[in-house]
């Protein structure tokens, strides 16, 4: 079979394209294309009905310069034996690629993929990739010949959509003539065209070979925006849902009522937070949903006990339900009552029908299927409560992972056999119950939409499994931003990129693989950090300690060409004097030093056994505390960071460097070339860096997942971040109070269309307590957003929560999605009267104690119909429907 490929691409001279076609089991055929009659042409031998490619450009050295992250597919009649292929750079961003998703399947899950007939006699056959939200939608096809109804609605051509967003016709022009035609979308209700692609013609040449069909592979639809899909939606943590029948704690199966009010209130989409195990000690502080054991196993406190297929023990019955109703009347989780009650249930039930839950089918299935990651998870857990710790490091035994050792344990020989398998089937368990909440939310055209944490948690499976994919010796966090002076440090190991890029990011695809079981989109958690991420040594406390990595550091020549003086001890160490010392402990200065000495000059120094944060944050671990957050603070007084890069001292200015009093004690010049070489730094020299690493890693990785993929984007955001999200249609966050640029707020009217809009996230205070925490821009936001005279009241209105909610429903974003408390500000009968309790996390809290529960229950809200129609009709009357 022939195949002669097309393609218009206008190229510099010296550079070339390149065909790659898809040999799924070897590597790629390749093949140089030619440049004639202002086509990139090549032939090709094929022998399969079916086939996947893409092109590249390359420089005259063979260097790739841009290449396509989303491959063609093309499926080749029997009538034919050589086929004529017109084809089209396909971008990442046309809305193909990133709306023909899990979404979409879900939309349109009654749909039946039609096959079309492509006769002898045909010339040509039209393909468009179209994902059409609308199930009374379809892609017609109308033209300048007879044959395509000379642009006449009522003849146009009729495509077929042989699968989901995929619409195609075989036809017969007998015409030899330009051929100049347009995709219109037909309205199978009111039984006509009911709009037309917009911008010019497309344009074809007549096909007068008879043994030849000709393929006319177009991209990119150009929908208008009310054509494109549209969506709101609610976000609330699993752990805060509140049912008539819950154990304290929201639970999988609560989402199914938390979809039946979406569905009531014509909500598309339900975001949650991360849902993984966090089960380090069985303390409050397991609560922080972002530190994971395990990027597989799911929480056991999401299960519900009542839905597991076997009985709980007649003896605990009474205890159960008198549990059951103390936690469920508390206003918050009591996450240590919570958890330890569910466990004990857990292993009364397992320990009474243990030799049926052996004997299950579908047990032993879930367990061959999921055994690469569920027997070290088991393991994990077993060594854990073992030793109290998961800190692997002060175990026993198996403190390095030896796959030949760990596989014993789920071996019926081993003494650890039940303990590992009581873990196994609690997991079967939580995935059997998320999954029957997602098949019902799925039947209710409802899509949920998770959350995958940026970073892993130090003494997690992942971390003692391969520790060679992390870089251990280092912390994760961010830098200082609205939420927090000192920055964050959230203790997470930084990834190991180069290891991860040799076996083509296997970690990260089978991960979005797992995640793709249950979710249709997922929002990736600081996305920044596959640009780059803000990273710290061991012993480090605060997050202010950290800098970029990877970056382009400052060297010793450069502070040279610079003229400035640089000296290590002045610069990379604390600098403290009488003034500083005085300013920071004032009469308490006695006690600081303890832990520092003068030196001859007259300036101190921290003693060798306190020198860093970290050794101070211990020496006070069990003591009061003191003077220690000081002292940490002092320790922070620094210019420069240190490095170690390839056998050299490289240097990263500090955050922040000009508020320090180690910069004010400089002379004004020193200041000035200091602060010089801090802005480009920051804002100039690493952008190229960046961009090249977040391109090498995020299309492999996105291309993995059919999920609609959004990006937390938030905080000190480079200039190369949205052009990437862009390229490669990532659907960014804008927070209205927390704007890019110098401006107070955002405004979601003028939200561009792949963007999720929101007034709250859970990292903020809710709307009703941000408004009291700073009265002068709530009177700016009043004023000028809200667009209202006079003073702001005191307390957030639901005449004003619901003036804030409109301006994000009616915009062309492409999802709107408000936390559930947003929700409850619109409603006087919903408020929460204790709405200190509302917030979900303070990040300038850690760790902080992640416990928020609904104040009502879901089963109220869903009775309340007058609430549900109202919210109904903004989103309808907004097309968000």
């Amino acid at each position: 079979m022939k195949l002669y490929f097309n393609i218009e691409y206008h190229a510099r001279s010296g550079e070339k394209l390149e065909l790659l076609i898809d040999e799924k089991d070897s590597a790629n055929r390749s093949y140089m294309m030619f440049y004639a009659d202002n086509l990139w042409k090549c032939e090709v031998d094929l022998f399969s009905k079916t086939i996947a490619y893409k092109y590249q450009l390359k420089d005259e050295r063979g260097n790739v310069l841009r290449e396509e992250f989303v491959k063609h597919h093309l499926n080749f009649s029997h009538n034919y034996k050589e086929f004529l292929i017109f084809d089209e750079w396909n971008s990442k961003n046309f809305p193909e690629n990133y709306l023909n998703n899990k979404i979409l399947r879900n939309k349109l899950s009654q749909l039946v993929p039609r096959k079309i007939s492509v006769l002898k006699k045909h010339t040509h056959l039209f393909r468009i990739e179209a994902p059409i939200y609308n199930p009374d939608w379809e892609i017609v096809l109308i033209g300048n010949t007879p044959s395509l109804g000379n642009w006449s609605y009522e003849n146009s051509i009729h495509l077929s959509q042989t699968d989901f967003g995929i619409w195609e016709a075989s036809v017969d022009i007998p015409e030899i003539q330009l051929i100049q035609y347009k995709y219109a979308i037909f309205d199978t209700i009111e039984g006509k065209v009911i709009d037309i692609e917009s911008g010019e013609n497309r344009s074809s040449v007549p096909n007068p070979q008879s043994d030849v069909l000709q393929i006319i592979a177009d991209h990119y639809f150009r929908f208008r925006s009310y054509q494109m899909y549209h969506d709101a939606g609610v976000a609330v943590p699993v752990f805060s849902l509140r049912t008539e029948n819950g154990f304290g704690v929201g639970e999988f199966s609560d989402l199914k009522k938390l979809a039946d009010w979406a569905d009531k209130a014509s909500l598309g989409i339900i975001q949650i937070l991360p849902i993984n195990d966090t089960t380090a000690n069985y303390s409050w502080t397991d609560s922080y949903p972002y530190a994971a054991v395990s990027v597989y196993a799911l929480h056991p406190q999401y299960i519900s006990i009542e839905n597991i297929d076997l009985e709980l023990p007649k003896e605990l019955v009474e205890e159960f339900r008198a549990k059951k109703l103390e936690l469920n009347s508390l206003d918050l989780i009591d996450y240590e009552k919570m958890i330890s009650a569910k466990w004990k249930y857990l292993k009364a039930i397992f320990n009474t029908e243990k030799e049926k839950i052996y004997k299950d089918r579908s047990f032993k299935k879930f367990i061959k299927d999921n055994e690469e990651w569920l027997l070290p998870y088991s393991a994990f857990c077993v060594l854990r409560d073992k030793y109290k710790t998961p800190n692997f490091n002060e175990w026993k035994t198996h403190k390095k992972y030896i796959a030949g050792k760990i596989s014993s344990f789920f071996s019926a020989k081993s003494k650890d056999y039940n303990a590992s398998m009581l873990h196994a089937w609690v997991q079967f368990q939580l995935h059997k119950q998320l999954k029957d909440a997602v098949d019902h939310i799925h039947r209710l055209g409802i899509s949920l939409k998770g959350d995958l944490p940026i970073g892993i948690y130090r003494h997690s499976v992942e971390a003692w499994v391969e520790p060679d994919l992390f870089g251990m010796e280092f912390q994760a966090g961010a830098p200082p931003d609205q939420f927090t002076e000192i920055g964050q440090n959230w203790e997470f190991p930084t990834y190991n990129w180069e290891a991860m890029k040799a076996d083509d990011y296997r970690w990260w695809k089978n991960r979005f693989k797992a995640l793709e079981q249950y979710f249709d989109a997922m929002r990736i958690d600081h996305i920044l950090g596959f640009f780059r991420i803000w990273r710290m040594p061991i012993s480090a406390t605060q997050g202010i300690l950290g800098y970029f990595y990877p970056a382009v550091p400052v060297v010793l020549d450069e502070f040279k060409a610079r003229h400035i003086p640089f000296d290590h001890e002045r610069y990379c160490k604390p600098f403290i004097n009488d003034e500083i010392l005085w300013k920071y402990f004032g009469e308490e200065t006695f006690k600081a030093l303890q832990f520092i000495h003068k030196d001859p000059d007259g300036t101190y120094q921290f003693k060798e056994e306190c020198n860093t944060q970290r050794k101070i944050a211990d020496h006070f671990k069990d003591k009061p505390a003191d003077i220690s957050e000081k002292l940490i603070s002092l320790c922070a007084n620094v210019l420069f960071l240190t490095e170690e890069k390839n056998g050299e001292t490289v240097y990263h200015p500090r955050f922040n460097v000009f508020k320090t009093e180690s910069y004010q004690y400089l002379s004004d010049w020193e200041r000035r070339s200091i602060y010089e070489l801090y802005q480009d730094y920051f804002f100039k020299r690493q952008d190229h860096l960046w961009k090249e690493k977040a391109m090498e890693k995020l299309p492999v990785i996105l291309n993995a997942t059919d999920m609609l993929i959004c990006g937390e984007d938030l905080g000190m955001v480079p200039d190369c971040v949205p052009e990437v999200m862009d390229e490669l249609a990532i659907v960014a966050l804008k927070v209205q109070r927390m704007p890019s640029g110098n401006i107070p707020f955002s405004n979601p009217k003028k939200a561009t269309y792949m963007n999720v809009v929101t007034a709250s996230s859970h990292d903020s205070s809710t709307l009703r307590q941000w408004w009291k925490e700073d009265p002068g821009s709530t009177q700016i936001y009043f004023n000028q957003q809200l667009n209202q005279n006079g003073k702001a009241p005191s307390d957030l209105e639901p005449y004003l929560a619901e003036i804030i909610m409109k301006q994000h429903l009616y915009n062309d974003a492409m999802l709107a999605i408000f936390p559930i408390q947003d929700f409850f500000a619109m409603d006087e009968n919903l408020i929460n009267s204790k709405m200190e309790n509302e917030r979900i996390n303070d990040p300038a809290v850690f760790p902080h104690y992640w416990r928020y529960r609904m104040h009502v229950n879901v089963e109220k809200l869903t009775e309340n119909v007058e609430f549900n129609q109202k919210i109904s009709n903004w989103i309808n009357e907004s097309g968000r429907k």
